[in-house]
């Protein structure tokens, strides 16, 4: 059994009957870990554990871990500084600002590696217009050269760790107000106006970027569609125009911005069609069994041999005989370099 197009989430700490039962559906290709399946380090494992026992070859299983407030996994994890702290050091010393982007993707990912996770949906690359709260400090600078650089050594770390990275929200989130896990956001800006926020995903496809999430924005003086749903952004701009070869995921289709669109199975019939290679249903296990149902009695043959190849080069990279990279001198110095070089400047008040 290949890896179908839907990713799901699960409710607790460990799966139950009816959600070993769910997972093993074909159209199910993943599941998101979130900060309500965590108690501390033994018992996620053991979870990871179970999701990975339901098929073979096992789900993809993710998480959100960038750092900062986006840090699914805390307690016995390295708390993670927003990346905008590495952008504020890039202004004073670019070299420094670098090589702390690659140690912070090598962290992260080689703890969540270590669980037997295979990815973590990161870097954001969106700009820092100061206009979007939900993005805010996730964001690595307003410049995007600087975050076209920053971003291809944070997925250079990465890469280092053996996972795959999944740069979002394409085409980008930072030119708009409203947050669309609420709503659905407009940006009136032109297709010139957005080089700048497509600049970034175009350094990454160039450097072997495997994936990228798509945002629930409608960019009103481009396309008409919602951003995820639409065959313009997904087909025309990032396949043809980027060149984009890898996988394509939803953002999470429960999402208030993608509300306009229909029910949840619609909204989901809608992303794969238009070109996403896996949809997110998170948070809504009433709406993810629906979708299986009515997916599930469709014409449409939703399990692409491409798509798959595509999700399968998402696993995790890490050898299975690797040592824990958990407790390491080298995560010890990795957790001290970043401890060190991404202190906020000390406050001296004049006078």
């Amino acid at each position: 059994m290949g890896l179908g197009p839907l990713m799901v989430d699960v409710a607790g700490f460990e799966l139950t009957q009816e959600e070993r039962e769910f997972l093993q559906h074909p159209l199910i290709g993943g599941v998101i870990l979130f900060a309500r399946n965590f108690a501390d380090r033994i018992q996620v494992m053991e979870l990871i554990r179970q999701i990975k026992a339901v098929r073979d070859p096992g789900l993809l299983i993710a998480v959100d871990q960038e750092g900062g407030r986006v840090q699914r996994f805390r307690e016995g994890f390295t708390g993670l500084p927003p990346l905008h702290q590495i952008g504020r050091l890039y202004d004073t010393d670019q070299d420094k600002a670098r090589q702390m982007a690659s140690t912070h993707g090598w962290l992260m990912a080689a703890e969540m590696l270590d669980l037997g996770l295979d990815i973590s949906f990161a870097p954001c690359v969106d700009l820092d217009y100061g206009l979007s709260e939900v993005i805010g400090d996730r964001a690595l600078h307003a410049k995007p050269e600087i975050v076209a650089s920053l971003s291809l050594a944070y997925m250079q770390g990465m890469h280092r760790a053996g996972m795959a990275a999944t740069a979002k929200h394409f085409p980008g989130h930072g030119g708009v107000t409203i947050d669309s896990h609420l709503a659905l956001p407009e940006d009136y800006r032109s297709r010139n106006d957005l080089i700048d926020d497509l600049r970034p995903y175009q350094t990454l496809i160039e450097h072997g970027l495997e994936a990228v999430m798509v945002a629930h924005i409608r960019y009103t003086a481009i396309d008409t569609d919602i951003a995820s749903l639409s065959p313009y952004w997904l087909q025309h701009e990032l396949r043809n125009t980027l060149g984009f070869q890898g996988a394509i995921f939803s953002d999470d289709l429960d999402m208030g911005g993608a509300e306009e669109a229909g029910s949840v199975p619609e909204r989901t019939r809608i992303a794969l069609t238009a070109g996403a290679d896996m949809a997110l249903i998170c948070n809504n296990p009433e709406a993810a069994r629906e979708t299986v149902r009515v997916l599930d009695a469709d014409d449409h043959n939703y399990l692409s041999p491409v798509g798959y190849g595509r999700l399968a080069a998402m696993r995790s990279r890490r050898p299975k005989d690797a040592e824990l990279v958990y407790g390491s001198d080298l995560w010890r110095e990795a957790r001290d370099m970043i401890d060190d070089g991404l202190q906020p400047p000390d406050l001296t008040l004049q006078g």
